[in-house]
C-alpha cells in the first residue's frame, strides 16, 4: 500500500474515531481502538501502531512518516526534539544583528557575546530585560509579545553559552551580581543642541530635523494658551543629513533658515574611543566649517571634543569643549535677499557644554544641557549661558525630543547663543524667556 495513502487513511480513521475514543472510558476505549486496528506507543503522544492487511506500521502523526515493523516488534523510539531549541530561536531572530556565532557585527555595534569580560559585566536580569524591552533607543527592538517568557528565558541561557558560561555573572560567593560596566545607548545625535557623539552604522544615512520657536516665550506673556505656548508662532526649521563612511567616521551637512543667517555647515566626525570596545569612555572629535547666506560669507571654523561616559545602562553624562574661530553673533535677517543678512565681525570663542541623559523608561529619556561661553561671550551679546531640557522618545532608528530652551541656534557656532542675543532683549534668556523646540532624528538606511 502506498504510504501516502496509508497516512491519509490513518488520519481519517483517527479523526472519525476520536470522539468515540475520548468519550469512551477504560475498556470501551481499548475496544474501539482494537476494532480500528490501532494501538498506541508508550512514551509518546504522536505515534501509533496501525495494522492493515496483516502488516504492522508505525505512524508518526507529527512528522507524517510511516515505518513498517515486524509482528510483535517494539516500535522505534520517537525522534528526539531538537537538542537546542534556543539555538534555532537565536538564528531566526537574533543572528542578523548579533552574528551566527554571537561575536557581534561591527556595522551595527552589537557586542561580542564570546567575550568573557563582556559576559561578566552582565547579570541574567540585564540579558532578559534587554530581550524583553529592547535597548539602544530602539536599535534593538523589544521582543515582548513576540516571544513567550519561556522563549526569552531560553535565549538568555543560550547567550551565556557563547562564552562557555552556562550561568550568569556571579561574585566569589556565588551570588548573582548586577552589571558593573553597562553601557548607555543615546537615542539621538544631540541631547537637544549639544552633541552626544553617538556612533553611526557603516553606510548608515540619518536625517536630522530641528525646530525652534524663539519669538514668543512659552509661559510668559498674554494668551499663552491661545497661542499654544508659542508653538503657533513662526519656527526656525533646520535640516541635516549625516552619513557613516565607516562605523567610526561620519560626514554631515546641516542648514538653518534665513531668519538666523541661513548658514550651511559641513562636518566630519571620528569616534576615537568607544565604551562598546571596552574603552573607559567615549571620545569623538568633530571639525566643521559653516558659512552664512548659503555658504557665501561669514565663515566660522569649529573644533569639538565630545567626551561621554555611561553612569549606568540608563544614564550618561557629556562634556563638550568647543573652539570656534570667527563666530558671529546671532542676529535676525531683515528680509530674504542676500543684502538682508547682516555682515558682522568674527570673534574667536571657547565654550564647554555639559549635559546628561537618563532613561526613566526603556524608550523614554530625560535630557538636559548647559553651554557656557568662557571666551568673548560679551562681544557676542551673550549675558547668560544657553541651556535646555526636555523629554526624548526613542524608537528603533527614530528619536523625538520635545524641550524648553533659551537658544535658537543649532549649528556648532550658534548653539551657545541665546534668545536675548537673537532678539536684542537682555532679559530674554532668563527662565521666563524659555521657549519650546523639538528635534526629530530618523535613520533611513
Amino acid at each position: 500500500m502506498n504510504y501516502r495513502n496509508l497516512i491519509s487513511i490513518t488520519l481519517l480513521s483517527f479523526a472519525l474515531s476520536a470522539p468515540q475514543l475520548f468519550a469512551a472510558g477504560g475498556d470501551d476505549s481499548a475496544d474501539a481502538a482494537k476494532s480500528l486496528g490501532i494501538s498506541f506507543s508508550n512514551g509518546t503522544s504522536s505515534t501509533l501502531i496501525l495494522e492493515r492487511d496483516g502488516k504492522r506500521y508505525q505512524v508518526d502523526v507529527a512528522t507524517k512518516t510511516v515505518q513498517e515493523i515486524g509482528p510483535g516488534a517494539d516500535p522505534a523510539p520517537a525522534p528526539a526534539p531538537p537538542a537546542e531549541p534556543a539555538a534555532a530561536l537565536f538564528q531566526q531572530n537574533c543572528a542578523a544583528c548579533h552574528g551566527a556565532g554571537g561575536k557581534g557585527l561591527a556595522a551595527v555595534h552589537t557586542p561580542d557575546f564570546t567575550n568573557p569580560a563582556f559576559q561578566r559585566s552582565l547579570s541574567d536580569h540585564n540579558i532578559v530585560d534587554a530581550i524583553r524591552n529592547g535597548k539602544g533607543g530602539g536599535r534593538m527592538p523589544a521582543w515582548s509579545g513576540r516571544l513567550t517568557d519561556t522563549q526569552i528565558g531560553s535565549l538568555s541561557t543560550y547567550i551565556r553559552t557563547f562564552a562557555g558560561r552556562p550561568g550568569g555573572a556571579s561574585s566569589s560567593s556565588g551570588q548573582p551580581q548586577e552589571s558593573r560596566n553597562t553601557i548607555y545607548e543615546p537615542g539621538d545625535d544631540v541631547l537637544f543642541s549639544l552633541p552626544t557623539g553617538r556612533p553611526v552604522d557603516e553606510h548608515g544615512l540619518y536625517v536630522n530635523f530641528a525646530h525652534r520657536f524663539p519669538y514668543d516665550a512659552a509661559f510668559t506673556g498674554p494668551a499663552r494658551g491661545g497661542e499654544l505656548f508659542g508653538l503657533d508662532n513662526f519656527a526656525l526649521a533646520s535640516l541635516g543629513l549625516r552619513y557613516g563612511v565607516t562605523d567610526r567616521l561620519s560626514v554631515s551637512i546641516f542648514r538653518s533658515p534665513t531668519e538666523i543667517g541661513r548658514p550651511i555647515q559641513f562636518m566630519a566626525a571620528y569616534n576615537i574611543l568607544d565604551e562598546h570596545h571596552e574603552d573607559p569612555l567615549n571620545v569623538t572629535v568633530r571639525v566643521s566649517i559653516e558659512g552664512q547666506n548659503n555658504f557665501r560669507k561669514s565663515y566660522t571654523q569649529n573644533i569639538e571634543g565630545i567626551f561621554s561616559r555611561s553612569i549606568t545602562s540608563r544614564g550618561q553624562f557629556y562634556v563638550v569643549p568647543t573652539l570656534s574661530f570667527d563666530a558671529r553673533a546671532l542676529a535676525q535677517a531683515t528680509g530674504f535677499t542676500s543684502a538682508d543678512i547682516p555682515d558682522l565681525p568674527g570673534v574667536n570663542t571657547f565654550s564647554i557644554g555639559f549635559g546628561a541623559a537618563y532613561d526613566i523608561l526603556p524608550t523614554v529619556a530625560l535630557v538636559a544641557e548647559v553651554i557656557p561661553t568662557l571666551l568673548n561671550s560679551g562681544e557676542l551679546g551673550i549675558h547668560r549661558p544657553a541651556y535646555s531640557f526636555g523629554i526624548q522618545k526613542k524608537l528603533f532608528r527614530h528619536a523625538f525630543t520635545l524641550g524648553l530652551t533659551t537658544s535658537p541656534g543649532v549649528t556648532v557656532s550658534q548653539r551657545a547663543g541665546t534668545r536675548a542675543e537673537f532678539l536684542g532683549e537682555p532679559s530674554a534668556d532668563t527662565p521666563g524667556g524659555l521657549f519650546f523646540g523639538f528635534d526629530l532624528m530618523r535613520q533611513i538606511y
